[in-house]
Formats: structure tokens, C-alpha cells, sequence
């Protein structure tokens, strides 16, 4: 199959879908092996930076979606209904960057190190689809375990976790805890992007 054909089907697929789509069930549309459509696609998101395209192509772990570029917002708002956006909270930031650079972290793990009860700051978090359940932990009691989700990823322009800044060396305060505000101070996270609209409508 000749590589045009190739990126106009993966555009058409990632257009229709309007949401990430595997790179596996990419390979299993087009029969194709996963380092060839990965390289078509990263060949693909060069030619839209290239070519000052309306849109682009994000990465997302192991998948890629098609959005909107986030500086055209102001001009295709105006024609949308207005979506509510996540409005966050020191207490909301502080778990959520708890559980980024912890994925796999308990209530009661985030709790200490926080110092205070984070239950209804986790309730927030899963309502807003940052945070999900990551199953329970093999241990008394069977706590649930919490990680971000890809939504995490896209409103805060990451590809994968291990893009997070380093974080710096953490202090302890006289009650043994974590002094948030420090490590927060000097790794701030960073401008949400949720002005990128996907093509959620098609």
C-alpha cells in the first residue's frame, strides 16, 4: 500500500474516532506492523507543523489522537457550546501531582503524605477524569490504588508520565511530612491545555 493511502487512512481514522486511538488497532486496521505506522504518523505530525495546519496530531502513551491547535481556541469557541472546564484547587493540584509522580498510590499514602484527609480532593479528581482506580493493593484491608488517566496527559501537554519534571529533593517538616508547598513552588505544574478541542463531534 502506498504511504499516501496509508496517512489519508489514518487520518480518516483518527478524525472519525475523536478520541485517542491505539496504535494497535491501527495495526490491526491497516495490517501494517507498529514501528511502520509509528514512524507514518510521526512523519504525518511533522507535515502538519510544517504546513501551519488548524490542526495536529497529539501522542498519548501508546495511542494518538487529532485535535484542534490550542492557539485557534478563540476563534472556535465562540461557535461551540460552552463546556465546563475542571476548576482545580491548591488541594486538588497537590493530590493530583501526589498521584502523577506516585501512580499506583493509596488514599491513605496520599493522606500522609499530604497530612490531611484527601477523600473528597480524590472524589473531585475522578469526577473530573485526571485520576482513575488502578486496582487494590495486595494488602490487609485491599486498599484501592489510584493513577492518572490520559485526560490527565492531554489538559496538561504530556505524552507520558515520563516527561513530569524531575522533582526537586523533598524536606520534612517537624511532623515528619512532606512540605508540599515547597516541591510544588519549585516544580509548578504546568499551564493546562484544555483549550485543545478534540474532534469529539464529527
Amino acid at each position: 500500500m502506498e504511504i499516501e493511502k496509508i496517512k489519508s487512512i489514518i487520518e480518516a481514522i483518527l478524525f472519525a474516532c475523536g478520541r485517542e486511538v491505539k496504535v494497535n488497532e491501527l495495526v490491526s486496521s491497516l495490517e501494517i506492523n507498529r514501528e511502520d505506522i509509528i514512524n507514518i504518523i510521526e512523519i504525518m505530525r511533522q507535515e502538519y507543523d510544517e504546513q501551519k495546519k488548524g490542526i495536529e496530531i497529539i501522542k498519548l502513551n501508546d495511542s494518538y489522537q487529532m485535535c484542534s491547535k490550542k492557539e485557534y481556541y478563540e476563534y472556535i469557541y465562540p461557535i461551540l457550546d460552552k463546556r465546563s472546564k475542571p476548576n482545580l484547587s491548591n488541594a486538588a493540584l497537590e493530590t493530583l501531582s501526589i498521584i502523577a509522580y506516585n501512580s499506583g498510590i493509596t488514599r491513605s499514602e496520599i493522606d500522609m503524605i499530604r497530612g490531611v484527609n484527601s477523600d473528597a480532593t480524590i472524589y473531585k479528581l475522578l469526577e473530573y477524569n485526571l485520576i482513575e482506580e488502578a486496582g487494590k493493593l495486595d494488602a490487609p484491608g485491599k486498599p484501592m490504588t489510584y493513577k492518572t488517566t490520559l485526560n490527565f496527559l492531554k489538559m496538561f501537554g504530556y505524552s507520558n508520565l515520563e516527561e513530569l519534571p524531575k522533582l526537586p529533593k523533598y524536606k520534612m517538616d517537624e511532623n515528619r511530612q512532606i512540605v508540599i508547598d515547597d516541591i510544588l513552588e519549585e516544580v509548578p505544574m504546568p499551564e493546562r491545555e484544555d483549550e485543545t478541542i478534540s474532534q469529539e463531534n464529527n
